[in-house]
């Protein structure tokens, strides 16, 4: 760079440096000369932190974990519903398709329907003042100030609509159990405030769930932690069973109608032996032959059908997934988040750093665009 610049410009000495130096006493000067900026920037800084850190309400979290161990349909040769084949005598097998996956626990926490089933749930807060259902409860819960003002024009046209839409929304809140799921906009702001404070997450190489639920109340969101496991529970026991339980209830149908036309032939060959005992005619005896046929045609049906309910059975109870809780729901004792005293450290410190950046380069940066404006 040197030939370059002594061709260039005749005056140019190596000695000279091209690195820009940054004068750290210039900079040290203007802070101590600034110290009563910096100090009120620190005061403003505390009375911000403290506002803002008792504006923001307390939450507790609650974690619950659980470990699913879910049927192995490869592997159900060794199960009850073989084990019954075998004493049976029947050849059903219990092989068949699983469609639940427990990865998909965190998307089942989040459906509509499953937070619609958490509305009606009792709850009661650590202090006893309150016991009231869980969609009553959010409403209980505290906001921050600037929040409330923030969704002042949200309430207010909410607030318009409603007069014109009353009707509607409560015919479409009585109609969420039929057909599609229809709701109100109440409805939809309950399941979205829901969905921010129960999350599910799955552990895809391990298959552990963890339930997660944040509340202001910490006997609530240990309550509504350990409701949810269970909900949880029993929809993925009912998904999984529903195709056995189909099963056994067609099996246990056509077993009582086919054990009914069992006694009914019985009864009928026992009745025509009793009235036809002292004949020996061949007519008689081709019509005993043909009831006694018959007679154990059906019981031949009935003994299959009834070795199959069996096995149905057995299915029912090995389809059954079995959770078994790690982690159960615990009432916290401290709170979640960050702490306050962390939050008026970090307003405090981002007051000192914002007072130091117009120190240092902010007005000096502001004076030179003030002076280009005059300048045009």
């Amino acid at each position: 760079m040197s030939e370059k610049e002594s061709y260039k410009n005749p005056d140019y000495t190596p000695e000279e440096n091209d690195e820009i130096e940054i004068d750290w006493a210039g900079y040290l000067r203007k802070l101590i000369a600034a110290r009563k900026a910096l100090l009120w920037s620190v005061l403003v800084g505390v009375v911000l932190g403290v506002i803002i850190a008792f504006s923001i309400p307390k939450e507790y979290t609650v974690d619950v974990t659980l470990s699913p161990e879910m049927g192995d349909q490869s592997k159900m040769s060794g199960g009850l519903a073989s084990l019954a084949s075998s004493f049976l005598g029947s050849s059903a097998s219990s092989n068949g398709a699983d469609a639940m996956n427990i990865t998909l626990a965190s998307d089942i926490v989040a459906s509509t329907p499953f937070a619609l089933s958490l509305f009606d749930m009792r709850v009661q807060t650590l202090d006893g003042s309150l016991d009231t259902t869980f969609v009553a409860y959010l409403d209980e819960e505290k906001s921050p100030w600037w929040s409330v003002v923030m969704g002042l024009p949200g309430m207010t046209i909410g607030w318009i609509k409603s007069i014109f839409t009353k009707d509607e929304d409560t015919e479409l809140s009585t109609s969420i159990a039929q057909g599609p799921i229809q709701l109100s906009i109440e409805e939809a702001q309950k399941i979205s405030a829901i969905r921010a404070a129960v999350t599910a997450n799955v552990d895809t190489k391990t298959a552990m769930t963890t339930v997660s639920v944040t509340l202001q109340d910490p006997k609530v969101a240990a309550v509504v932690a350990d409701s949810v496991v269970r909900k949880l529970q029993e929809y993925i026991i009912n998904y999984r069973i529903a195709k056995a339980k189909d099963d056994c209830a067609y099996l246990q149908q056509l077993f009582q109608e086919r054990q009914a036309e069992y006694y009914a032939a019985q009864k009928k060959y026992a009745e025509y032996l009793d009235a036809n005992k002292n004949l020996v005619l061949q007519s008689v005896r081709a019509e005993q032959d043909r009831l006694q046929n018959d007679m154990s045609l059906a019981y031949q049906v009935y003994s299959q059908v009834a070795t199959q309910l069996q096995v149905a059975r057995a299915k029912v109870q090995e389809a059954k997934p079995v959770f078994a809780v790690l982690e159960p729901a615990t009432v916290p004792l401290q709170p979640s988040g960050t702490t306050r005293k962390m939050m008026i450290i970090a307003v405090t410190f981002v007051s000192i750093v914002l007072t130091m950046g117009w120190i240092l380069l902010g007005k000096e940066y502001w004076g030179k665009f003030l002076s280009y404006i005059k300048g045009k």
